[in-house]
């Protein structure tokens, strides 16, 4: 079976925290979870380079960021129905689960608010790591991209349609890559 933590790199994907290899070489999750949260944390990165590179003050814990995207579905170990099926009960366990292993609740978080973000008040860092689980599949979500808009707007007033502009442009091309993402992921099992 291949390894979708092997040379990521070598196949464009950003390199994922130490942290977060560590942790998922513990639990050895399926590897398709594996390469999901490999994809998210990629987007991730993508998202958080071009908001910098937009807005240089900007003010975002990239380390945060990138953590919460290699993590985000962890819960999933102990719902694996949701693997491959839909279901919501990982992003409530999650953040135990990864606090038992040792994660600092500030990080677990993410594991959460990647699904919660709708009905609580959540930081920037964890819509991006929403909207990276969103768009890396090629998927939008209107009311995600606007709290992210909104968010940007306190912090970097500008013409409004300028922030939403750029953001909806962000979004839209990193759907160009989604067939491949999808692709790449499909080839891994969704078993131990």
């Amino acid at each position: 079976m291949i390894d979708p933590l092997a040379d990521l790199a070598e196949i464009g994907l950003q390199p994922l925290p130490a942290p977060a290899v560590a942790l998922l070489r513990h639990r050895n999750p399926p590897p398709r979870l594996v390469a999901h949260l490999a994809l998210v944390h990629d987007v991730a990165w993508r998202i958080l380079d071009a908001l910098v590179q937009r807005w240089p003050t900007l003010v975002i814990d990239a380390d945060s960021v990138r953590f919460g995207a290699a993590t985000h579905d962890l819960g999933k170990l102990i719902h694996p129905h949701e693997l491959t099926g839909p279901g919501q009960q990982h992003a409530a366990d999650g953040p135990a689960l990864l606090i038992v292993a040792g994660v600092d609740p500030q990080h677990a978080r993410f594991s959460a608010t990647h699904r919660t973000w709708r009905t609580q008040p959540v930081a920037i860092e964890d819509l991006i790591v929403a909207l990276a689980d969103t768009c890396w599949k090629g998927s939008r979500d209107a009311v995600l991209e606007q709290q992210v808009i909104a968010y940007i707007q306190v912090v970097q007033p500008e013409e409004p349609w300028e922030t939403m502009l750029f953001v909806d442009q962000l979004v839209e091309d990193l759907a160009v890559g989604a067939d491949a993402r999808l692709a790449w992921q499909a080839q891994f099992s969704p078993l131990v």
